[in-house]
């Protein structure tokens, strides 16, 4: 009997599949990565295009099973690990796996996770203010609940991670208004937070609701969700080999600047020190990734009709070189 009480994962589609199946071109042989498993998209469209193995990778536990159905659907060529993609390396190695060709980054929080309102993640329905994509914060930012963080932090802290992760240029009556009401009672719902930003943050003309960017920044900061994205690629670029593809999609300025410059970065294409210097011998590491299309793809105007939550994403995808991976900084 079908288990209820979990989402079915047919009614969330990957963003942007059609674009990261070409963008990883999977080839009869072939190892791949999906390592933000989530409802399984992007490993099923994998498995279906070639006679490939796929490895998943997720923290959260209900992408875990979404992963045990699907890998008796495809015996011998999924599993999926229980774990963070930043530490994608030390999971495929644990298991005998040191060379892949293709890596899939859908990044930020899923729709199973955001469509849950026992998640906390969402503002458009109340909930527990938690955000922790683990689900019980085993490993989560110091395992602390976006209720921890916004009911325990300085008011300073708070308006700093607001407007770093969230780019809320009102951060700092936001983190006023948070630290007034906890002092009567701590915040511990979806909702109770929402109303409180909508009430000191004037709605855009855009229609975003003023609650976006707070929730935003609080999930970003509980799940060091940045900081995975810096390992992960670290990760891929390691584990990938000689003409692997590497295949990322982003939904806000911060994930794509971060993607935009470590690729920059690793192929070369980087500003040089400065423009009136001739770059000095010796001291320019050799390329590890080839920017085989430059700039971002988007969502084609069908995908963004089908599903708005499409229209910010952004793909980035490049192919691996030759040389050794740069060492970890």
């Amino acid at each position: 009997m079908a288990d209820m009480s979990r989402p079915s994962p047919v009614m969330h589609s990957s963003v942007m599949l059609t674009e990261v199946l070409e963008a990883l071109a999977p080839k009869d042989g072939g190892v791949y990565v999906d390592a933000t498993f989530g409802a399984g998209g992007y490993s099923r469209a994998l498995l279906e295009a070639a006679d490939c193995t796929v490895w998943g990778i997720d923290r959260d536990p209900l992408a875990q099973s979404i992963g045990a159905d699907m890998r008796r659907e495809f015996p011998g060529r999924l599993t999926v690990l229980a774990g963070r993609f930043g530490d994608m390396r030390e999971l495929l190695t644990s298991v005998g796996v040191e060379r892949i060709d293709g890596v899939a980054l859908d990044l930020g929080v899923s729709s199973m996770q955001l469509d849950d309102p026992a998640r906390g993640f969402s503002f458009r329905a109340d909930g527990p203010l938690d955000m922790r994509m683990e689900g019980d914060g085993r490993l989560s930012h110091d395992s602390m609940s976006a209720a921890d963080v916004v009911n325990t932090l300085a008011e300073k802290e708070l308006a700093d991670l607001i407007y770093k992760y969230g780019e809320e240029r009102a951060s700092r009556r936001v983190a006023s208004a948070i630290i007034e009401l906890r002092d009567k009672a701590p915040i511990t719902r979806t909702e109770e937070l929402a109303d409180l930003v909508r009430s000191v943050v004037r709605k855009s003309k855009d229609g975003i609701d003023p609650a976006t960017r707070t929730f935003q920044a609080l999930r970003i900061y509980v799940n060091d969700e940045l900081g995975e994205l810096v390992r992960g690629l670290a990760g891929a670029e390691a584990l990938l080999a000689p003409g692997g593809r590497l295949a990322v999609v982003s939904f806000h300025s911060l994930e794509d600047r971060a993607v935009k410059e470590f690729l920059r970065d690793r192929s070369g294409s980087g500003p040089r020190p400065s423009r009136h210097m001739p770059d000095l011998p010796g001291k320019q590491a050799a390329p590890t990734f080839t920017l085989i299309k430059r700039g971002t793809v988007k969502p084609g105007e069908a995908e963004t009709r089908a599903n708005p939550r499409a229209r910010s994403a952004r793909l980035r995808w490049a192919e691996r070189t030759d040389a050794p991976a740069r060492a970890a900084a």
